[in-house]
């Protein structure tokens, strides 16, 4: 079993709303297993449901660059947040972008691909030497219409096109490219805000739906509900969780009382014609990576007496 510190029990508070000493019997209920761990206490009523909203820990930007109707994100990260003032690394992050869109967006062709008469690999190690800082192009995507615009949306920008949080929305449409470039804007700071998991239910992982259920169902199960109503409660609440992560059926952050397959249809007639969100990527700096935590007043404590 592995021992339960102080610490995974401080994420599971942070990852659930739980309180200390809930969140430490959950991980002796389940032997130290994270995900495991947040189920217990939602089956008990004690969390809610959990967002993936990894911990952002590593520093660096994440740079878009969109031609006609294709578009790029990547992730360049560095190992302080000093760096994505640098108008050097602002510009590798823009000449990766950049490079993307012709590249593609696997990691190893873009690294391999020529900015210039130096490859992506090369800037990245002149970079290096320059800022003497570590780098890396961590990830990247892409997306594309055969019709329409890749909207787009940057949070905390540093520069055009470079920032902390980089959305792209593809719209599929015979409208107005200037109406829908406007549009995608609005969709993109929507997903910036919301964080949906996809379109639609139909592009939602089966296993996290099958997840829900589960966990809803045995959580009114340990309440000694009947499984004709525990049936009808966990139809109406998959609906409810599709409505907290499924773009179009959110409630849109600019017109609230809407929600955003309503303000698309709405929007539809000053386009000049149907309008259909095909796909969107949202990067945020550094989710899912774990960087280790110092106490600063520890260390400065330890050098004094070395």
């Amino acid at each position: 079993m592995a021992e339960i510190t102080a610490s995974m029990v401080k994420d599971l508070r942070e990852k659930t709303g739980a309180g200390m000493m809930d969140c430490k019997a959950a991980l002796n209920e389940t032997k130290g297993e994270m995900e495991a761990a947040v189920d217990w206490l939602r089956k008990k009523g004690l969390a809610k449901a959990a967002k993936k909203a990894g911990r952002v820990a590593a520093e660096g930007l994440i740079g878009i660059s969109i031609a006609g109707a294709k578009g790029v994100v990547v992730e360049v990260n560095a190992e302080t947040d000093f760096v994505a003032r640098n108008d050097h690394f602002q510009g590798l992050v823009k000449l990766i972008a950049d490079v993307a869109l012709s590249a593609g967006a696997n990691v190893d062709k873009i690294r391999a691909a020529k900015a210039g008469s130096v490859t992506v690999d090369e800037a990245i190690a002149s970079s290096i030497a320059t800022i003497g800082e570590n780098m890396s192009l961590r990830r990247a995507a892409e997306l594309s219409v055969k019709q329409g615009v890749i909207g787009s949306y940057m949070h905390n920008s540093v520069s055009d096109g470079l920032g902390r949080i980089g959305v792209l929305v593809a719209l599929e449409s015979s409208g107005k490219p200037a109406e829908l470039v406007a549009l995608g804007r609005l969709v993109a700071m929507h997903v910036a805000a919301a964080n949906p998991q996809a379109v639609d239910s139909a592009g939602l992982d089966p296993a996290v739906i099958t997840r829900e259920k589960d966990v809803m169902a045995d959580k009114y199960k340990q309440q000694g509900k009947p499984a004709n109503v525990i049936d009808k409660i966990v139809e109406s609440g998959i609906k409810t969780f599709f409505k907290e992560v499924c773009l179009l059926e959110q409630s849109y952050i600019h017109d609230p009382d809407k929600s955003v397959a309503q303000a698309l249809k709405e929007a539809e007639g000053k386009a000049g014609g149907p309008v259909k969100v095909t796909g969107f990527v949202r990067y945020a700096l550094g989710e899912g990576i774990e960087k280790q935590e110092s106490d600063f007043a520890a260390e400065v404590a330890a050098a004094a007496k070395s």
